[in-house]
């Protein structure tokens, strides 16, 4: 980066903010100071607020409406028989419910698909924070429905809501991410951008712990639990407008080079901000050079379906590691290992707990062990979980009482491997693989590829699992190994790299 040549002065002309582009360009020369490498270069309490007030009010959503639906089932599914029943006056078949309440569970995954597809769309025009912001219509239209859906007797009104929610959820996976990666320092990007797995994994335990029947998994109460998912959004529209828009949305899509000064001043808590200004005018000015990346470029041109391959590769191997049939089910398994339903419960709390502290450990270690190396340790690490976890599975019927156990502690260690590196790096690592013009349609194709393969794996699993009982990991082993290969073969690292060097990477291996 200290060797990385400046634009010529003809090409800082042509910036929109002319006079800023010229007196600027000397500055960073030899004799100023290169900040970028220092560990402790732009991180400040303005920065850990401007991330807090867009993951949790963003990240929240998605994990908490994935996990709260799996404590009341029992309660809600027992409300939508006495629904149908006092419409009808009928006897309701139980298959009928079953199907309502899938309906209820997928279509969350439906609206994250059309969520995630529209990201590139609101990102440019709204901006990250504009579209972050916006977004919370649709959460405070979901809490409404839900929340009035018992007091209404319409389960209608819960499918209306969770479709909404699902929308915001898909939004938030492309834009929050987005912003994060584009506020951060190049030396902290790969630790911010772990924060939103973190909220994620949080909100997950969250849900589990409220939809306790001791606190708000009663039959009185679950329309509460479903409508607190506004809370997080109070909290985003009472902080996130206090930060600023992203500083490269503002300058490479807006041209508006002062303002995205002042941004960029704000985050750093530093008017030292010379270095990263000019690597963004760098981008603008070679930005300018090519034509704007259209979906079509996305596919036909190799510099960029090179990492849009990756970049979709990796969230299908997140979604089909099978992380969301142990999430979704983990409750079963741990009755298939023979506990009771309240120490199933607990156990799977205890799960949560993991995921929520091998998060955080995979956001002290990313930036020293890479993008790569943990994504290698967890897929390998989960392959080799689920293949003890069918071994087991299969002799726990019975076999002695340690197998039960031994189980359970598989489990957990194939959330362990999770967190390490899948759950976290596939969001962020889209933002790093592009430059600007093509983020936007790269992140939509990308989190729209993940809801989709989301909802295959909540779909799909339950009949595999009848069919085919504990084998059914057998299926996740296959997979986890292809994805160890894919990682291995055709991941690059992105540690500590910039846009410019990584765009840079792709277009060689696009000549090779």
């Amino acid at each position: 980066m200290d060797t990385e040549e400046r634009p010529a002065p003809e090409l800082l002309a042509k910036s929109p903010a002319e006079g800023n582009g010229k007196l600027r360009s000397p500055v960073a020369g030899p004799a100023t100071t290169k900040l970028p490498r220092d560990d402790n270069h732009g991180f400040n309490g303005r920065l850990v607020f401007a991330i807090a007030a867009a993951a949790l009010g963003s990240a929240f959503q998605h994990g908490y409406n994935t996990g709260v639906v799996n404590a009341p089932q029992k309660l809600i599914e027992e409300w939508i028989t006495e629904t149908e029943q006092n419409r009808t006056g009928q006897v309701v078949d139980q298959s009928k419910v079953t199907i309502i309440w899938s309906i209820a569970v997928a279509i969350f995954c439906v609206g994250g698909m059309i969520g995630g597809a529209i990201t590139g769309i609101v990102a440019e025009r709204f901006g990250r924070k504009g579209g972050l912001l916006l977004n919370n219509v649709l959460v405070a239209l979901a809490a409404i429905f839900e929340g009035a859906s018992k007091a209404a007797g319409s389960f209608e009104m819960i499918i209306i809501g969770r479709f909404f929610i699902g929308i915001n959820s898909g939004l938030n996976a492309g834009l929050a991410p987005m912003y994060l990666a584009e506020i951060s320092p190049v030396h902290l990007r790969g630790a911010v951008g772990t924060v939103y797995q973190l909220v994620i994994t949080i909100s997950i335990l969250v849900s589990q712990i409220l939809g306790l029947e001791s606190i708000l998994g009663t039959e009185d109460s679950w329309p509460i639990l479903l409508a607190i998912t506004v809370v997080p959004g109070i909290f985003q529209l009472a902080t996130l407008p206090i930060c600023p828009e992203s500083p490269k949305y503002l300058l490479l899509s807006k041209g508006q080079e002062m303002e995205a000064q002042r941004a960029l001043t704000w985050l750093r808590g530093s008017i030292e901000v010379h270095d990263e200004m000019d690597d963004m005018r760098n981008e603008y000015e070679a930005m300018k050079l090519v034509p704007k990346v259209t979906l079509k470029e996305m596919f036909v041109n190799a510099t960029l379906r090179i990492p849009l391959i990756i970049a979709m590769m990796v969230m299908v191997a997140q979604q089909l590691s099978g992380i969301n049939a142990v999430m979704f089910f983990s409750t079963k398994i741990f009755r298939m290992a023979q506990l009771d339903d309240k120490s199933a419960q607990y156990a799977t709390l205890g799960m949560g707990a993991v995921n929520v502290f091998m998060t955080l450990v995979s956001m002290v270690i990313v930036e020293k062990a890479g993008r790569k190396t943990l994504l290698l340790i967890g897929f390998a690490g989960m392959c080799c979980t689920t293949i003890l976890l069918t071994i087991c599975l299969a002799y726990v019927q019975n076999a002695a009482l340690w197998v039960s156990y031994i189980s359970i502690l598989l489990v957990i260690l194939f959330v362990v491997m999770f967190a390490i590196g899948p759950g976290s790096i596939p969001w962020f690592l889209v933002s790093e693989l592009f430059n600007q013009s093509a983020r936007g349609a790269a992140t939509s194709l990308a989190v729209a590829i993940n809801w989709t393969a989301n909802f295959i794996v909540g779909i799909g699993f339950l009949p595999l699992q009848e069919a085919l009982g504990g084998n059914v990991f057998i299926i996740f082993t296959i997979l986890l190994a292809l994805f160890v290969l894919f990682v291995y073969k055709k991941v690059p690292e992105t540690k500590n790299k910039t846009i410019e060097e990584i765009s840079s990477m792709f277009r060689q291996i696009s000549y090779q």
